[in-house]
């Protein structure tokens, strides 16, 4: 750490998300502005230098030699998170460096990996973590009508509402990349305002597979809502009360789908 605290920052910033204190500091001040654009929804900058983790960004200097590789180097504290010759790369992997520590670390709020949208004023939340297919049915759901709330985390108060966390919205067509998808171009718009939980959706896809979902009990619901958990600083005295929340007023529905506009035509219709 004393290696990096003598390379000489430019500048810097510090702030607040969900109770935890993250801090940011760059060798160059002009790619600051970019950075403050990666920062989780709700941030409030601070002037404490005290804080929970410290981030920081070398970006290559010119060296007037077209044949030097010039990397763009992200530490977190003193672990190398990123060795890029592309700054986006770099500030890509802050971004989700970043958001899993406070997902982890807030005290505040109880965040789970999962989709969510809201309908007719209550949440439909679908657990889940990278891969699972939850982010095809995010996407139906928005095409559909449904409010954007998060295609990463739900994040969940005391009183088990979810609130709005407009992570970017990644799809994919067919085997190309997936790219950035504003809400807006599937005719949806982003949530505002913290939401009840109406559903609950354990589903798995499976090609060909016909939608004839089971309910389950709350204690099931939670015991999978649990293997999707985030947060790690609460104790099970405090999470298992929350769920109970989440819970209290939710239909949790279970079972194997096929593609994910025919589940969002029985979801919506209320034919489950």
């Amino acid at each position: 750490m004393e290696k990096l605290d003598r390379l000489g920052w430019a500048a810097g910033i510090s702030f607040r998300a969900y109770g935890v204190r993250i801090g940011i500091r760059v060798n160059n001040a002009e790619i600051l502005e970019q950075v403050e654009r990666r920062l989780p929804a709700g941030w409030k900058p601070t002037k404490s230098p005290v804080v929970d983790n410290l981030y920081s960004i070398v970006a290559p200097r010119a060296t007037g030699r077209a044949n030097v590789r010039r990397y763009n180097l992200l530490y977190e504290g003193i672990a190398r998170l990123a060795r890029t010759t592309d700054l986006d790369d770099a500030l890509s992997e802050l971004e989700i460096d970043m958001h899993s520590y406070v997902a982890s670390a807030s005290r505040q709020r109880m965040f789970l990996h999962a989709g969510v949208v809201g309908w007719r004023g209550k949440a439909i939340v679908i657990p889940g973590k990278n891969f699972s297919g939850k982010t095809n049915l995010v996407t139906a759901l928005l095409r559909a009508g449904a409010t954007y709330y998060s295609d990463e985390f739900a994040v969940f108060d005391s009183r088990g509402r979810v609130h709005p966390y407009p992570w970017p919205l990644d799809t994919r067509e067919g085997a190309a990349p997936p790219r950035e998808c504003p809400v807006e171009r599937l005719g949806s718009q982003a949530g505002d305002k913290p939401l009840p939980v109406g559903l609950v959706l354990l589903s798995q896809y499976r090609e060909g597979a016909k939608w004839r979902p089971q309910r389950v009990s709350q204690g099931h619901a939670a015991l999978a809502m649990l293997a999707n958990l985030k947060s790690m600083r609460h104790t099970p005295e405090v999470m298992l009360p929350m769920l109970g929340q989440v819970l209290s007023g939710a239909t949790v529905l279970k079972g194997v789908r096929g593609e994910a506009s025919e589940v969002v035509d029985a979801i919506l219709s209320g034919i489950c």
